[in-house]
This record gives C-alpha cells, structure tokens and sequence, in this order.
C-alpha cells in the first residue's frame, strides 16, 4: 500500500518524494483509491500557503496561492484541459479527430483560451475567498477534484486502447474503490457540515454534465478529459464556494 501511495503521490504532484521501486502492475492500479489522500496534501498545502501571504494584499494572495497550486501539480491537468480544449473544438463533432487532436502536443487557440479562463475564474474566486476569509475550501477542492477522477473511472468506460488510464481502467479495484468515494464524501460532509452542499452539489452537477458529454463525442474517457475534469470541478468548487460566503456577506 505505501508504494501505491508513493506512485499516486509521484504521478499527481511534482512533490520530491522518493521511488516507489518496482512499480508493479498491482501496485499502480491500486494507487487509485490514494488520489483523494493526494488531494487532501495538496490542500494542506495550500493552506500552508494562505498563512505565509497573510501579509500581503489579497490580489498578489491570490496569484501566489494560485501559482503555487499549479507548480505542486506540474500543470498536469491543466494540460489535459489543454488538449480537451483543442480537440472538442477542432474535432467539429468526429470521435475519431477528436481524439486525433488530443495526442497532438501542440496547443491551439481554444487550450490558450480555455487555460486562461480557467486560471482567472480560479484567481478572482480565490481573491473573493480570501476576503471573506473562507479558506477551508482550499483543503476541499483539492479532494473533490480527485475524488471525481475515481467517480469517472467507475462509471465511464476508457477509449484508449493502451496507455497508463487503460491500465487502470482495466483493472481498477472497483468495490475498494466504491468505498474510497464514499468515505471521501462522507469525511467532507461530516468535517464541513452544511458548508460542503454548494460545493459538493456544484461538483457533482458538473461531473454528470461533462461525463455525459464525453460520452456524447468519444464514447467514454481519456486521460485528457480526466485532467480537464479535475481542472473545472476545483474550478466549480471555488465558485460555489465563493457565491456562498458573498450571499452570507
């Protein structure tokens, strides 16, 4: 278990841990059920970050925070919007172009703009949080975005036929996993009482609409289109949030 923790923690974050060692195919699959752990660090994290601004004005706490939430990732999925992007707009409808698209490195217009949307909702959403000084979002997002992966993984069928998704969508421990979804939401709950409805409710909506489209264009998912919903579900966490605490104000 400590290596499939190793694994998740070294795929999902570009923190210096050490090597997981042989990373065997049982210890990778099951590195899943660890990525709402991952996203609980991240969250701590950033927590961490909100206490070493505190001093500065709430733009520039908001920019760093934010800046450091990308480099604790590696704008790992902030690539995989990238590429969503690209390819639903440039795959005019085709299953197959769109998946074409997205293997391509390259980015478009429409990963540029996606990106920049994205990171500026999360910044104005952060500035607002900050002001209200609501931050225990920050530990919540995190989690529900990669709490959302596992959801995708369980419910939506992978359309590549070879790759590390493929691997773990093959053989994906899915009653573990059922219950790893469960306890995640469970903790939140129980942890943040009526605060997490807006945030949760909002997650939830969010990965209904985008699973069923995906499943619209490509039949199913793809790395991609994971990483693309981990960025919007944080992205939809943060707003909600943010509309609570102005509405409360």
């Amino acid at each position: 278990m400590w290596r499939s923790f190793l694994i998740a923690v070294r795929f999902l974050t570009r923190l210096p841990l050490p090597s997981a060692g042989v990373e065997t195919g049982h210890n990778v699959e099951r590195s899943v059920l660890f990525y709402p752990v991952v996203g609980l660090i991240i969250g701590m994290l950033l927590w961490a970050a909100t206490g070493l601004t505190s001093h500065v004005d709430s733009e520039l706490r908001a920019a760093l925070i934010l800046a450091v939430w990308v480099v604790l990732t590696g704008a790992l999925h902030l690539d995989g919007l990238a590429d969503t992007a690209d390819a639903w707009v440039g795959g005019l409808g085709s299953r197959e172009r769109t998946l074409a698209i997205m293997k391509d490195p390259c980015s478009g217009p429409a990963a540029v703009v996606a990106l920049v949307l994205v990171l500026l909702i999360k910044f104005a959403a952060l500035k607002e949080l900050l002001i209200q000084n609501d931050v225990a979002v920050l530990f919540l997002a995190p989690i529900i975005g990669r709490t959302a992966v596992l959801v995708l993984f369980l419910t939506t069928p992978y359309v590549r036929p070879s790759g590390i998704g493929t691997a773990l969508a093959r053989n994906l421990p899915r009653r573990a996993t059922i219950v790893v979804v469960a306890s995640a939401v469970a903790v939140m709950a129980l942890l943040g009482g009526r605060a997490t409805i807006w945030p949760l409710s909002a997650a939830v909506l969010l990965v209904i609409g985008l699973r069923a489209w995906m499943i619209r264009r490509i039949d199913g998912m793809t790395g991609d289109t994971a990483g693309a919903l981990v960025e919007l579900t944080e992205c939809a966490v943060l707003v909600a949030q943010a509309f609570m605490a102005t509405a409360a104000r």
